[in-house]
């Protein structure tokens, strides 16, 4: 039994020195395997930590890659017929919006309504000034459509701000007249309450007008009508001093164009700020703000051009 005993457990320990051996190859191979594979991850940081940051990190592209520089005499600032013509309308159809409230006000006794209401579309006219300015500084480029151009004319405004000076009444005014054009008239046509006719036509009028403000904002004191200049100081219309701020870095603040009441709320409470992180998180839009200042957006004075000019 002994023998039997021994016999029937030698087999057995053999069996177990092997059985041990086995996992001792396995991992030599496990470990040759993984040595192969080593150099594999190498492209994969590559390619999840880089490209992303270069994508994010991409500044807009700029709006005008080969800018040219205005003329004093440029065509392109004076007025044509066709401006003329659209600036006529739209202070036409303002002009029936105010007349319509001051007769329905006249007919009803009822003033102090009409007139609350037109300070109200005043104020904001101010904030709608610098909501669109905002936008169309921040975001788009000549080929967005329907406000391409005047994207691009903006962006060329901050290249050369004095052009504006120069710029023509019909033809500094038009585009806006034209859009005043269509969307007051129907309310004339429709519509002959004070109040409402009273907000349009205030509204409406200082919208259109928002770029002659902004052309006054531009010019030097001495060359200003006396009552501009009043109006400016009293805080009525933008003033030079306000919005000359909106043409030093870091080209963020300053936006409404109007009056200017609005722009310490909207740059203390920063926003547009929080606006532009709305965008940027939701949409993956960069304003153009948050980028260093490009040669597009770098001043060059009319001095400059006049002596390049000549």
């Amino acid at each position: 039994m002994s023998i039997l005993t021994q016999a029937k457990f030698h087999p057995s320990l053999q069996h177990q020195l092997h059985t041990s051996h086995s996992p001792i190859l396995r991992t030599a191979v496990h470990c040759s395997a993984t040595t192969t594979t080593k150099p594999n991850p190498k492209p994969n940081p590559k390619k999840l930590v880089l490209e992303p940051q270069i994508r994010r990190l991409e500044p807009p592209p700029p709006l005008l890659p080969n800018p040219t520089r205005p003329q004093l005499n440029d065509p392109s600032l004076l007025s044509t017929w066709s401006h003329r013509t659209w600036v006529a309308s739209g202070c036409t159809t303002v002009l029936v919006s105010l007349a319509k409230s001051i007769t329905c006000a006249a007919n009803s006794h009822m003033w102090a309504e009409p007139i609350l209401a037109g300070l109200v579309g005043y104020v904001l006219a101010d904030l709608g000034s610098g909501v669109y300015h905002w936008g169309i500084d921040n975001y788009g480029g000549a080929s967005t459509p329907i406000f391409g151009a005047q994207i691009e004319a903006f962006q060329g405004h901050h290249k050369w701000p004095w052009t504006i000076t120069r710029r023509e009444f019909a033809n500094n005014l038009h585009a806006l007249a034209r859009v005043v054009t269509f969307i007051v008239l129907p309310i004339d046509l429709v519509c002959d309450d004070p109040i409402v006719n009273g907000f349009v036509a205030v509204c409406s009028g200082s919208i259109m007008f928002s770029q002659q403000f902004h052309a006054w904002a531009h010019g030097t004191k001495s060359r200003l009508p006396p009552l501009v200049v009043a109006l400016q100081d009293f805080g009525v219309l933008v003033s030079r001093s306000q919005h000359s701020a909106h043409h030093r870095e870091p080209y963020n603040n300053n936006y409404c164009i109007v009056s200017g009441v609005w722009n310490e709320f909207l740059d203390k409470h920063k926003v547009f700020e929080a606006l532009e992180m709305i965008l940027f998180f939701k949409q993956g839009v960069r304003p153009r703000s948050w980028s260093e200042p490009s040669s597009e957006w770098t001043e060059e004075t009319e001095t400059t051009s006049k002596l390049t000019a000549q």
